[in-house]
C-alpha cells in the first residue's frame, strides 16, 4: 500500500526469515509474503502464522537470489510495532530487507554480496541515511538479524562509514 503523505524511505531494516524455523529453501517465505501460505501444512504456520499478514520490500536467498515483493516507494509490513530514534511506525519510512536465515546460523558469501549491492542501489535512488537491525527497531521484541549477521562486513562491502548504522560499535 501507499507510504503515508510525503514520507519516503532513509532507512534499511535488516530482517532473517526461515519457514519452518530453521529451514532453508521451498516456497513458504514467499506465500507468506505474498499471503497465500497454507497454515495447515506445518503445526508451526498454524500456532504462530494464521491470520498473520506481513511483507517486506526484498527477499535474499541462501544462494544470494534476490527477490522483490512490494516497490520501495510503497509501504510493506515488515517492521510491526517499531521505534527509529523517536520516530515510530518503521514501516512508513524504512525498506524492508529479509535474509533467509536463522539467528543461530551464520550467513553466507553470496547474501552479503547481494545486499551489499542492493543496499549501493537503494541509497543511489533514495535518501537512506541508516541501516537496522529488526532487533534495533524493536527491542525486546524482535532479535534478527541475530548475533552472526556481520555489521562490519556489510558496511566494508557496502562501502558505507559508520554513520549509516547508528547501533553499531566500529
Amino acid at each position: 500500500e501507499a507510504r503515508p503523505a510525503g514520507a519516503v524511505p532513509t532507512l534499511v531494516v535488516v530482517h532473517n526469515i526461515s519457514l519452518p524455523p530453521g529451514e532453508f529453501g521451498g516456497d513458504a517465505i514467499e506465500a507468506l509474503f505474498l499471503n497465500r501460505l497454507d497454515c495447515d501444512a506445518h503445526p508451526y504456520y498454524q500456532r504462530h502464522l494464521r491470520d498473520v499478514r506481513v511483507s517486506a520490500h526484498f527477499l535474499i536467498r541462501r544462494d544470494g537470489e534476490l527477490v522483490q515483493f512490494v516497490s520501495c516507494d510503497e509501504r510493506a509490513w515488515h517492521a510491526g510495532a517499531s521505534e527509529f530514534f523517536g520516530r515510530t511506525r518503521c514501516n512508513d519510512f524504512s525498506i524492508g530487507i529479509e535474509l533467509e536465515g536463522a539467528d543461530d546460523v551464520p550467513f553466507e558469501a553470496a547474501q552479503y554480496a547481494t545486499l551489499a549491492a542492493l543496499a549501493r542501489t537503494l541509497a543511489a535512488r533514495y535518501p537512506v541515511d541508516a541501516f537496522a537491525g529488526h532487533a534495533d527497531v524493536a527491542p525486546g521484541r524482535k532479535t534478527d538479524p541475530g548475533p552472526h549477521f556481520d555489521w562490519q562486513r556489510f558496511a566494508s562491502d557496502a562501502g558505507f562509514s559508520a554513520e549509516y548504522f547508528p547501533f553499531r560499535q566500529h
